[in-house]
């Protein structure tokens, strides 16, 4: 598994629009559907990789508690499905009702909204005050697969509660690490150098 740090796109930088398809209902799913919420979390995500099997359970229940206290929730998958067929929409929607995501769980084919939102690994997490400037993006939490720290989300949590609170979030950050995202040949960006 290649270890991958999240890109530390600046705070500041306004949400990137986006209109995704979401296998799991057929629908469309966009930026501007959450233009009402307090805070938007964009999470990219997979399936297949460890990094974010590790944590998804608890990442359902924190986004879950969140949800109920204003928090707008999206995860976007934006895995090269031909060479990882594990992260199809077919297997997306099997994800959804194993795990027990209640946000959309959107597909990105052309990889093109994880570019705009520079998007590195999986998990990668953005997010967004009201305004929909980033002002968080960073780790779940200390934990890793074969590490012995507890999946807590702390680090997220905390943000989000600052979020929600209407407190600015810290810009001391920690960067997420995971899988890379799986890039279609010939579709690297170029923000890696």
């Amino acid at each position: 598994m290649a270890r991958t740090e999240s890109t530390m796109l600046e705070l500041g930088t306004q949400a990137p629009p986006f209109r995704l398809p979401e296998p799991a209902t057929g629908r469309e799913v966009s930026l501007e559907d959450f233009r009402d919420a307090p805070a938007l979390l964009v999470m990219f995500l997979c399936n297949h990789c460890p990094y974010v099997q590790h944590i998804r359970h608890r990442l359902a229940e924190v986004v879950r508690e969140y949800q109920a206290r204003g928090l707008a929730a999206v995860g976007i998958n934006s895995n090269d499905v031909a060479n990882y067929p594990d992260d199809a929409p077919d297997k997306m929607v099997a994800e959804v009702r194993s795990i027990g995501y209640t946000f959309p769980y959107l597909y990105d084919e052309t990889q093109a909204v994880a570019k705009a939102y520079r998007a590195a690994c999986t998990p990668d997490f953005f997010l967004f005050d009201r305004d929909r400037r980033l002002v968080y993006r960073g780790q779940f939490d200390d934990a890793r697969p074969r590490n012995d720290a507890p999946v807590t989300g702390r680090d997220l949590a905390a943000a989000i509660d600052a979020v929600l609170a209407g407190r600015p979030v810290p810009p001391d950050q920690k960067p997420s690490l995971g899988c890379n995202i799986k890039w279609k040949p010939g579709n690297e960006p170029d923000y890696f150098g």
